[in-house]
Parts: C-alpha cells; structure tokens; sequence
C-alpha cells in the first residue's frame, strides 16, 4: 500500500487543471477552466474545472471530483494507480508499505489485463534491444525504416521472437495468469497448447491517452503472401480498436498546443512526422476512421487535417471519415501526398521545413478537395457533376454550426458555378430529413420515459427533502467559517393579546447557527450522505472551530468526494454561459447569507411540519382512524402559518 504520507504530498502538488490538461482541451473562463465533455459526445462545453478549490465537474453527466478522481473515471486507474500516476507525474518518490493478501486478491481483472500488457511491452522491447535475434531482425528493420533510437524508445518499439512459445512461458515463470495472457490476446490458448500471438513479429505497443497498454499491432517481417501482414490484439474489455489512436499518448500535449491534429493511416507514418518534427500527429491505425476517434481528437482541439496517400483510390474509399469528422463540428482540412508517396515515405525525403512548408501550402478545405478529386470523374457529364455537387451539399449538410453551413454554400457555389439558391433549397431539404430522423429519434425516447413517470412523482417529497438538506450542506462548505449578522424574529403579544413578529438582530458563525438551530429541533439527515459529512463538520468545528473543504474534496470515500464536488462547482456552473457577456448577472451568494441561512432551516422545519401532519391525518396501518389528534394536527399548522410568515409565503 501506498504511505499516507505520500498521497498527502501527491494531493498538495498535484495541480488539477494540469493534469486534466493532458486529456482535455481547457480554455480560459473567468477564474475556471471549461472545456468539452471527455465523457459524452457534445458540441458545447459543460467540462468545468476549478483551480481555486482544485476540483473538476462535468455537468452533462454529473460526474466531478479532484484529480484522482478524473483519472479513475477517464482512465479506468484504481485509486493506488492514479496516485502512481501523479506522484511520477511530480517527480515525488512512492513510499510503500507491505501490500496484504487480501489487498492483492482485490485487483481486478481490468487491472491485471493491464499488469499483463505492460510486461509484454517491456519483454518485447527488451527483446528487441539486447537479444541476438531482436537486434539481428527486429532492429534491424527499425533501422531500415529509418527510425532512430530515440523515435524506437519514444514509441516503445518491440520484437517477438520466432519461436512458438518464448513470450508465454517468460510470462508464466513471472508469475503471469495464462487466464491474463489469453484475455489480453498477447497468447493463444487452445486447448492444452498455448502459444504467442505474435511470433516473429516487429511489435507496436497501441497507448491509452494517459500512456496505459492497451494493445498491440505485430508486422511480419515474413515475405509468405500467405501471412497476414499485420496482426491486431482482439478485442477485450481494455482495447477497443475503434475507440483508440495510434499515437495520441505522444501526440496530446503537441496536438493541444499546435491547436491541430494531423491524421495518418499508419504506425510507421506517425513514427516518421514525429522523428521529422511534426509531433501532432495520430493514426487511426489501417481502420475505417470512428466518431470515437474523432472525440478523441475533439477533446484536444476543434481542427483536424487528413492526410492522405498519393493512391486515389485509398482516398475516395476514406471520404466518408470527412463528413464524420464535419458531423462532430470540427474543422477540417485534407492534404494529399503525390503520386506513389505516403506520410512516411514523405517524410524521410524532407526536412522539416520542407515538410511544415508542404503541409501548410498543400492543405486543402474539404471542397476543394472533393472537387479536385472527382471533378476529373465528372468530366463534362451533367448528370456525374450533379451527383457531384450533391455529394458535397451533403457533406455540407453535416455541419451543426450554421454561418459555417452558409459560408461554404458559397464557396460551393462559386466553385461549381452553381447558384447559391438551387445550394441552399438541396441542403434545405437534406436538414429538414435529418431533423424528422432526429425527431422520430426523441418521440421513441419519450414514449420510453413515460413509463417511470409515475415513479418520478412518488419522488417529489423525498426529493424535496434531499435538496433542502443538500442545500445545508451547501452553506456549510462555501460559507461554514465565516460570520455574517442575522435576524430573528420572537414572539411579542400586545394588549389585545395578538401576537406579533418582532426582529432581533445579533451576529453568529454560519456553522454554529445552523447547528444551534438543527440541534434545537433534533434535527437528523434524512441522506446517510449528508449525515456523515454534517457528522464530520461538527467534528472539524468541535476540534478546530473551522471547517475544512479540502479534508471534503480528497475524502477516501468516494461518495463524500464526489457530492462535495457536485456542491461546489454548482455556483460555477453559469460561467459555461458567460452571462456576464449577455448583462445578465448572479447576485452573490454572499450578499444574502443571512437570509440564505435562515430560509434553509426555515423550509426544513416547513417539510419536516408537513410530513409530521401527514402522519397524524393518515396513521399507520393498526391504528384506528378515530384516534387522530386534531388538536395536534391544529397546532401544527399553526406553527406551519407562523414559518410561512417568516418566509414571507401564503399558505
């Protein structure tokens, strides 16, 4: 297990907007960071982050926490792991204590998937480097290519060796679980024999974002037409193929600060631009291009430029990956190579400026493209030129944002010497298709939702509890510790005998006037939540006689971590908007504590009134209807009328 003492120092380095900067492109707003969701496909930022209290929400799926937290839910690392990861991250040294059997039986499976391709990619690397075979097929090879030693360790090339069995059985005598090595694919099992996956094979690790293994891509070196030239892990529950991107693992930091991802086909194209100087580049790996790819690449950047061989017919059987790329409202540019050239073969005949110089003259927007390349099809044939120019209204029409729909409309238009007006009614009616679709779409989600809409009102009093107590919790975080004037109003009867309202004005700790008020009318959370952290609080303010958030935000419970971040970043959710850009602005929390303070009891005492009269209207199952207490029930919504009163309401 790792020291407390070490994830103490990783909490108090560890800088949340950076580490999330390595996943997620994050821009300036007001004193937070937002950015694009890393969980759901969307088009407009609701990733918030906040360096002040170092915490991090993401309002299209709820999730939040601190920088542990986001790399266990975006990177899949158990808590042991992503302290790992940040404590190499800040160069601080792990201090470990001895790990019981219990606590080692607990890995899971994912975990172990992991262990398992991490020592495949080091065995194989080793290979490669120090074996007689390695350097005398492997690396040579490598070298043949062109790639240096610093591209090999970079990308941490490897080497299998020829022989049926030496991966496996490494791996066994290492302590390894055969069930791991089949799960991963880097060994085949088939009945009482086992062998490697990728025997003689020159090994390409394929890395997570954050630089996990998650897979492998072997090319034979064998000239046997009968051999499959490239062999791919299989699908497991740690490489999804189609999800990935060769190459973005050493591309990220380069792809966010170019503002720009270059899009190749293959390993070796990735490794060549890289060694050239073009860092920002990823690959998509021999596969037809992804939408999860794309949001890959979105979260770095909005702008994306493909490159594509000299071999026209490889291009048009990859268009499609454009209106792809179109659909998740990036920008996007192509670059072709000439005649008989790739990205790699390019790349090794330039320099660097020559090669910076190329892609920049050469890049194309897609319409332009698209006419260049079919144009030639076309010919003079009116029908072909048609299809043509529907072909890229099409791909037009897959654009969200509308001005930019419009601004290449026209540029369309110009181009093809085609009005503006035939344009727009085509891509009329491509929207208008795409919108019925979309309709159909939602109508079969509602009807879906209908059926716990009955269910959904059961909730509302159970609910309107939850965000009350939530809601003390609340003040207690943001504004615990500090001290504030507050009202109160007693009960002075006159001459006539009435009763009236009287203010008396005094000044109290926050914490200590909700908890004097909550104690008062032995009060407990309904929330086991909210218990504990209220529980806790009490505790700090009886130790200490302050609140401290911090022990809230990087609480060992989960749970705790994540609702105490859901509650803190809720009063910066309207940044995501700008409404001060709109002259629309929030009146500070801090302006109407008081009055905040004291509606939140208030409103608690209300509903913890009304369920009290419900229960005496409506007894139990064995009690007698004639036993209700109508008095009671009278006093009590007397007592409901007087807090009305003091909210200012009508009952």
């Amino acid at each position: 297990m790792i020291s407390r003492s070490t994830i103490d120092q990783v909490f108090e380095t560890a800088r949340v907007e950076e580490v999330i900067g390595e996943f997620v492109q994050l821009k300036k707003a007001g004193s937070n960071f937002k950015g694009l969701s890393p969980f759901t496909d969307e088009k407009s930022p609701s990733f918030m982050v906040s360096p002040v209290k170092q915490i991090w929400k993401d309002f299209s799926t709820g999730k939040g926490g601190n920088a542990v937290s986001f790399l266990m839910e975006h990177e899949h690392y158990s808590y042991p792991e992503a302290i790992k990861f940040l404590a190499k991250k800040y160069n601080i040294e792990i201090e470990e204590t001895v790990q019981s059997d219990q606590e080692k039986e607990q890995m899971n499976e994912r975990e172990s998937m992991f262990l398992v391709s991490n020592f495949a990619k080091e065995y194989f690397h080793d290979i490669l480097l120090n074996s007689t075979q390695g350097k005398a097929i492997g690396l040579s090879y490598f070298k043949e290519r062109g790639f240096n030693e610093n591209s090999i360790k970079k990308f941490d090339l490897g080497y299998c060796l020829d022989n049926w069995d030496s991966f496996t059985n490494e791996a066994l005598k290492k302590g390894y679980d055969i069930k791991y090595l089949a799960s991963t694919g880097v060994t085949i099992v088939r009945e009482k024999k086992q062998f490697d996956r990728f025997k003689g094979r020159v090994m390409f690790p394929i890395h997570s974002m954050s630089g996990r293994i998650l897979g492998f891509g072997g090319r034979t070196l064998s000239s046997d037409k009968k051999t499959a030239k490239y062999v791919n892990s299989p699908e497991s529950d740690i490489y999804h193929k189609s999800k990935i991107l060769y190459g973005i693992y050493q591309a990220k930091k380069e792809i966010a600060k170019q503002d720009n991802c270059y899009l190749v086909e293959g390993y070796t194209d990735v490794i060549s631009f890289y060694q050239s100087g073009i860092e920002n580049v990823v690959a998509s790996s021999g596969t037809a291009l992804t939408s999860d790819q794309i949001r890959l690449v979105h979260r770095l950047t909005k702008n994306i430029t493909v490159l594509f061989d000299g071999d026209a017919a490889g291009i048009r059987a990859s268009l499609r990956g454009i209106d792809l790329i179109l659909e998740q409202g990036m920008n996007v540019k192509v670059v072709a190579f000439p005649d008989g050239d790739d990205p790699d073969s390019f790349a090794k005949k330039h320099s660097e400026a020559s090669l910076r110089e190329y892609l920049e003259e050469s890049s194309q927007d897609f319409i332009n493209f698209k006419v260049s390349l079919l144009m030639k099809d076309a010919n003079n044939d009116p029908v072909k030129k048609a299809g043509l120019i529907r072909d890229i209204v099409t791909s037009i029409s897959k654009i969200p944002d509308s001005i930019q729909r419009e601004v290449y409309v026209q540029e369309c238009s110009r181009i093809m010497e085609i009005s503006e007006r035939v344009l727009f009614s085509e891509l009329a009616q491509l929207i208008s298709k795409n919108s019925q679709d979309y309709k159909k779409n939602q109508q079969k989600e509602k009807q879906s939702f209908e059926v716990i809409k009955k269910q959904t009102e059961q909730l509302k009093e159970v609910n309107s509890l939850f965000i009350l107590e939530r809601e003390i919790i609340r003040i207690l975080l943001l504004f615990g510790n500090q001290e504030t004037d507050f009202v109160d109003f007693i009960e002075v009867e006159d001459e006539d005998g009435v009763i009236h309202l009287e203010k008396e004005k005094y000044t109290n700790q926050v914490s200590k006037e909700l908890y004097l008020n909550l104690q008062d009318d032995e009060i407990e959370f309904s929330n086991e939540i909210f218990q504990s952290i209220y529980y806790e609080m009490i505790h700090q303010l009886n130790q200490e006689d302050k609140i401290e958030m911090e022990t809230f935000i990087n609480h060992s419970n989960p749970d705790i971590s994540s609702i105490v971040t859901s509650i803190l970043m809720d009063d910066e959710k309207y940044t995501l908007s700008d409404w001060k850009r709109k002259n629309i602005f929030v009146t500070e929390s801090v302006e109407v504590l008081s009055k905040l303070v004291s509606d939140a009891i208030l409103n608690l005492r209300r509903i913890l009134i009304d369920k009290k009269i419900q229960q005496l209207i409506n007894p139990s199952e064995g009690e007698a209807v004639n036993n209700i207490d109508l008095e009671m029930i009278q006093n009590y919504t007397e007592l409901k009328k007087r807090l009305y009163s003091k909210l200012m309401r009508v009952v």
